[in-house]
């Protein structure tokens, strides 16, 4: 840890928070886009922090979402006026960090002693690393797992072995349909379930060489109208779609718990909306000739560059408290959420939750092994080619081959543009 030592400059920055002074600890704001239980347990952490210590206090800021709280930022960076820490998805840290609006973090991690890089899940922490230096720390993590239902895999002999591909998922969803009546399984509306499949089949976004988008190759193809055909043909699978923000999500888990589905693909912080006397999990499965590799992603705190140099090094030392081994278990055993640390399964209370709650570990086990997410060259229009075809893949049932043509023609053009 790095000692942050007596503050003696007196008043304030150019920015809304203080400098400190040799009467009192610096103080600085956490801007995060967090509500309900989970803002809840971001100021209990800060609160933990605050009694910490006696150097620095942290006032949390809530923003109404993740998006607002990107929006507020560029509003703060044309004024002038920053907070010291913010929580950002991958792509607006990845945008903001190439601008120069956030600072790069290597000073501090080298001269912090208890910092080890290593300990962090790969996934995560290579999330924040832009063009070799470390602009964000994760704070938390999240990947989709399979959640099924005990009693339907018991009735029906199927063991966890139904998940060793995604080819003999397929045939137990078939036996459920055929001998339940209830559809064998219901991934996630979205194109995430699907960009993970067509991952774990070998597919790529885009050539080595950054120029050519490869979402029609093969490996895509195959992956979405494996889907496609289970959903429209087979008819052993379904989604829900549409509604009012996550209402589509929650239908899905409902279908799950009250007996109507043997079981979906969601987030790991599903797990809190779930009873585990009824379900259990699973990492999600690859092919018959691939291991799987589905993303797995982070939510990461960075620093922005207009903060004070007090301001950045207190804000090092409370984004690394966040990101402990200690703390990222608390934060995971109370919201279902990955903890960003290895050793976090060492932490004596993560490991006897773990024993109770053996599908905690699931979603950490397969962050391990799992994708980083993709960082769109084009600003996000790869992915939004993508969301257009998983609509007419998944809703419509329009050819994998076709859907993703077109999708990526619009993808195409989008990165061409970026390029030239």
């Amino acid at each position: 840890m790095i000692t942050m030592g007596l503050f003696i400059a007196a008043g304030c920055s150019n920015n809304a928070n203080s400098e400190g002074t040799e009467e009192g600890p610096i103080e600085i704001e956490f801007w995060y886009g967090l509500g309900g239980k989970l803002g809840e347990g971001v100021e209990k952490t800060i609160s933990d922090f605050n009694e910490s210590q006696d150097e620095i206090k942290v006032v949390g800021v809530a923003q109404g979402e993740y998006e607002e709280t990107v929006q507020k930022l560029q509003a703060a960076v044309a004024a002038k006026k920053v907070p010291a820490a913010v929580l950002l998805q991958n792509d607006p840290m990845n945008a903001f960090a190439k601008k120069g609006v956030l600072a790069p973090m290597d000073s501090f991690i080298n001269e912090d002693s208890d910092f080890k890089k290593e300990d962090f899940v790969s996934a995560f922490y290579q999330q924040g690393t832009i063009e070799g230096k470390q602009y964000a720390i994760p704070l938390y993590g999240t990947t989709q797992v399979m959640y099924y239902r005990k009693d339907l895999f018991e009735k029906y002999g199927l063991t966890t072995d139904v998940f060793d591909s995604w080819e003999s998922l397929a045939e137990a969803a078939k036996v459920i349909k055929d001998q339940e009546g209830v559809y064998g399984w219901e991934p996630m509306y979205g194109p995430d379930n699907l960009i993970d499949m067509a991952l774990s089949n070998g597919a790529q976004y885009i050539s080595e060489d950054g120029k050519t988008v490869m979402i029609d190759s093969p490996e895509w193809v195959e992956a979405w109208e494996f889907i496609r055909t289970l959903i429209h043909e087979e008819k052993t699978m379904a989604i829900h779609h549409g509604g009012q923000g996550w209402e589509y999500w929650y239908k899905t888990i409902d279908d799950v718990m009250q007996g109507n589905a043997a079981g979906y693909t969601g987030s790991s912080g599903d797990q809190g909306d779930l009873d585990f006397d009824i379900v259990s999990a699973h990492p999600q499965p690859g092919w018959k000739d691939h291991d799987p590799a589905p993303h797995a992603g982070a939510m990461v705190a960075s620093i922005p560059a207009l903060a004070s140099d007090k301001e950045q090094e207190a804000a090092y030392e409370w984004i690394t408290y966040f990101s402990s081994a200690e703390k990222t278990a608390e934060w995971s055993m109370n919201t279902g959420y990955i903890p960003v640390r290895k050793s976090a399964q060492e932490v004596e209370a993560y490991k006897e939750f773990a024993e109770k709650n053996p599908q905690s570990n699931v979603p950490l086990t397969q962050a391990q092994y799992a994708t980083p997410p993709f960082v769109d060259p084009t600003g996000g229009k790869i992915y939004d080619a993508l969301e257009k075809a998983a609509d007419k893949v998944e809703i419509q049932g329009i050819s994998a081959s076709e859907a993703l043509k077109e999708a990526k023609e619009e993808a195409q053009r989008a990165l061409d543009n970026t390029l030239n």
